[in-house]
């Protein structure tokens, strides 16, 4: 049975001698193994397709619930992020935790769109690459149920603390006094800038989801305060993560 999608490819492996196996996140099917065969040749129509984060109209080829790449025509490939090592190690970061949050054969149209405007962003907008790293990790943690308590503070109900501060395990804000009533964990302080920003990216409109402006030091406190909630979120570390902080190191 064949099948028209759009996807975008979060991973590839070389199969064989001229073939990939591809994960790709597809608009109506959700995540899915796909093969793609003799997309390695120079001859072959699939070669550009066939690439991670291109964003291609698919036609699929299903059998026994085994999916075959049989066409395709690339709408985006992000070619300024594969000109930037830094950048492009970023992307692939997005790429690899949108796979770990996605279901296979269960439709994510908004990690999709999440993603793809995430690329977007670093790619044509040339938005700040820590801002764009940070909003896409705190959304991604929320499409994936985790979505942290900022309307108060979770203890005392004060909607703005003075001294505000996010416990990672149960993500919820509080206050610095009111610490010693929620259970052991880290909590992370922030300011009433970051504050703003976390309520933006959390309960504000998706489309403006890059659309804010924080001093450096503002950016660096949202910066870790988001990434570590999404590690300790989701209980695991990523390789992509790990080069590119590595590369960020090189660059300082």
């Amino acid at each position: 049975m064949y099948l028209k999608t759009q996807g975008i490819v979060l991973r590839e492996t070389n199969y064989k001698e001229a073939d990939k196996i591809l994960t790709v996140l597809t608009r109506d099917l959700g995540k899915r193994t796909i093969k793609a065969s003799a997309c390695r040749r120079k001859t072959s129509k699939l070669m550009g397709a066939a690439q991670l984060l291109v964003y291609s109209d698919m036609t699929l080829f299903e059998r026994q619930e085994r999916y075959s790449l049989k066409e395709a025509l690339p709408q985006q490939s992000f070619w300024g992020l594969r000109e930037d090592i830094t950048l492009l190690s970023l992307a692939s970061y997005f790429a690899e935790t949108t796979e770990a949050a996605a279901q296979e054969g269960m439709p994510h149209p908004e990690l999709l769109s999440l993603l793809l405007n995430a690329l977007y962003a670093l790619d044509t907008l040339k938005k700040d690459p820590t801002l764009v790293k940070a909003a896409f990790e705190l959304s991604l943690l929320c499409h994936s149920g985790y979505e942290p308590q900022l309307y108060a503070c979770s203890v005392c109900g004060t909607e703005l603390p003075e001294t505000p501060r996010l416990h990672l395990r149960a993500g919820v804000l509080h206050c610095a006094d009111c610490r010693g009533e929620l259970e052991p964990g880290i909590s992370m302080p922030m300011n009433q800038a970051v504050l703003s920003v976390l309520r933006h990216i959390v309960y504000g409109d998706g489309k403006r989801l890059f659309s804010v402006l924080l001093d450096a030091g503002s950016l660096a406190l949202l910066s870790d305060l988001c990434e570590a909630f999404f590690l300790t979120q989701f209980e695991r570390g990523f390789r992509t993560l790990d080069f590119y902080k590595q590369l960020i190191r090189k660059e300082l």
